[in-house]
């Protein structure tokens, strides 16, 4: 495998998780409402996930969750912080930090879920890199009601140093224009809708980007216009388009992430994570095809799926 995914990722365990009625403003995902006892079993669902991936080979960084301040979204890392290797982020756009990791913080539309950026997860990283990193914070765009909500508003193409973004009241253009501009990547916007007609609140419920292929929820992106110039960025990149319904995005079909595991040899295997839920949504011809990229990890998130509206990727901070 090339050397743009990771085997590590940064994972929280969740300690008052329930349904977050801040995001369900503009994420149609969340179901349930305040589900009793949906903290015991999401906590269940949460390290069954953490044995499945310890199991296919993947390093899991474990950080428990605090009850105060309260963030029922904590479980959800991936979209206030994301971490980039120096081979990835040049020195030149870092004032000259050779060799150190970038941490890039973003600014998020749900006040409680601001909170969960002075939890433990900063010390826990601070840790990891010895502090020696380089940190880019957006996150004073939050005062002028402008976000970008970290890899669920964008999906990386690390090598080819290009983002795609979802246009959405969580994803703000022009500050997806300066992100892109600091780390030195090329993007690709566009607006999309589910079935109802409702905008897509997160890029990563609808695209996925693997080493050989993208998954994408092209019937989502109603501008012809923007839907073709997809379909030319991923194609001019080298990467087959795998195509998902709008019925399997709203299962979470689109909801995957691509790591670094090992087989029973030791040797690096790509894992291709996805929900039990994307997983039965898919026919067995589309299961097959995903089969012959990698192996496939897909844990049962229903509360979280049902409570949080987020799956499988959103619970996976990608450590490089």
């Amino acid at each position: 495998m090339k050397g743009y995914f990771t085997d590590t990722v940064l994972m929280v365990r969740p300690v008052a998780f329930g349904f977050n009625s801040q995001t369900a403003e503009n994420n149609k995902f969340q179901q349930n409402g305040f589900e009793e006892g949906a903290q015991q079993r999401a906590l269940e669902e949460f390290d069954n996930y953490v044995k499945l991936l310890k199991e296919a080979g993947v390093n899991v960084m474990v950080v428990e969750d605090t009850p105060e301040p309260h963030t029922p979204d904590s479980i959800f890392p991936n979209n206030w912080f994301s971490t980039h290797s120096a081979r990835e982020v040049s020195p030149e756009e870092h004032n000259g930090s050779d060799g150190c990791s970038t941490v890039v913080l973003y600014p998020m539309f749900a006040p409680n879920r601001r909170e969960e950026r002075g939890k433990s997860v900063m010390k826990h990283l601070k840790e990891h890199y010895n502090g020696k990193y380089n940190l880019v914070d957006f996150t004073e765009s939050e005062k002028e009601g402008a976000f970008l909500e970290g890899t669920g508003s964008l999906i990386l193409d690390r090598e080819n140093k290009i983002a795609y973004a979802c246009i959405s009241p969580r994803t703000d253009e022009d500050l997806l224009d300066e992100w892109a501009d600091r780390l030195g990547y090329d993007y690709c916007s566009f607006e999309a809708t589910d079935s109802d007609g409702t905008p897509i609140y997160h890029t990563n419920v609808m695209m996925c980007m693997g080493s050989r292929y993208a998954i994408v929820c092209l019937d989502a992106i109603e501008d012809i216009e923007e839907r073709m110039t997809l379909i030319e960025v991923v194609e001019e990149s080298g990467k087959e388009i795998f195509e998902i319904t709008l019925e399997q995005m709203e299962s979470f079909a689109g909801n995957m992430l691509e790591l670094k595991g090992k087989d029973a040899s030791g040797k690096a295997v790509p894992v291709l994570v996805m929900s039990k839920t994307a997983k039965e949504s898919l026919d067995s011809e589309q299961l097959h095809l995903l089969q012959n990229y990698a192996t496939i990890v897909a844990p049962d998130l229903d509360c979280i799926e049902k409570n949080g509206g987020g799956s499988a990727r959103c619970m996976l901070a990608e450590i490089f």
